[in-house]
């Protein structure tokens, strides 16, 4: 579904993005339906927005889903979505920055792998054909770190998404927190551990 709505994206230009983002003030101020809430999920800004999140989905989706079942996965992907965009939009309640991506929803994911799988190792292409073997602690860890220090640094400047770079990190920190909790009320029974996984 993001592959397909980045597609239509792509012939729509900027005005689909407009039609169909999240923007802070317009959303707040009632200018806005509802519904941009989900339809953001599915929009990017670029192919290297859309790749990087579809790799991060594609080697940490798949065991979460194995251990909540196709359909709590879906509410629970969809949840930490929507919570994600709006933890953005009051965080920045002023901006007119449109807020897209998959980030938030991915960020939950993200959580519930570290919860499910805390002792699993992951193999990074750092460069061909240099692989190296990494805890999924380490690097899931450190990314939301990262998200944490650059979102609360974030909210002590105006328009803050445009000040990062169009990064909305408050979007990852919440849909991080929000996959934290989801992840105890949607999980069916213990992960397997050891297991291995490829990044890059």
């Amino acid at each position: 579904v993001n592959v397909l709505v980045f597609l239509m994206e792509q012939s729509g230009g900027e005005a689909f993005v407009i039609r169909y983002s999240l923007i802070p003030s317009a959303f707040l101020n009632g200018q806005q339906p509802v519904t941009n809430v989900i339809s953001s999920m599915f929009l990017h800004g670029g192919f290297a927005h859309i790749f990087g999140n579809m790799l991060y989905l594609y080697v940490f989706g798949d065991n979460v889903e194995d251990n909540l079942g196709r359909f709590k996965f879906f509410l629970f992907y969809m949840l930490c979505g929507i919570i994600a965009m709006l933890v953005q939009a009051y965080s920045a309640p002023e901006s007119t920055v449109p807020n897209i991506g998959a980030s938030g929803a991915i960020a939950g994911v993200l959580a519930a792998y570290l919860i499910l799988f805390p002792h699993n190792r992951i193999r990074i292409l750092i460069f061909f054909p240099l692989v190296v073997t990494m805890s999924a602690w380490f690097v899931l860890g450190l990314w939301i770190a990262t998200q944490l220090l650059s979102g609360w640094t974030s909210t002590y400047h105006q328009a803050a998404t445009a000040a990062q770079g169009g990064i909305a990190y408050m979007a990852h920190v919440g849909g991080f927190l929000a996959g934290v909790v989801l992840t105890f009320v949607f999980r069916r029974h213990e992960a397997r551990h050891g297991a291995m996984h490829r990044l890059g």
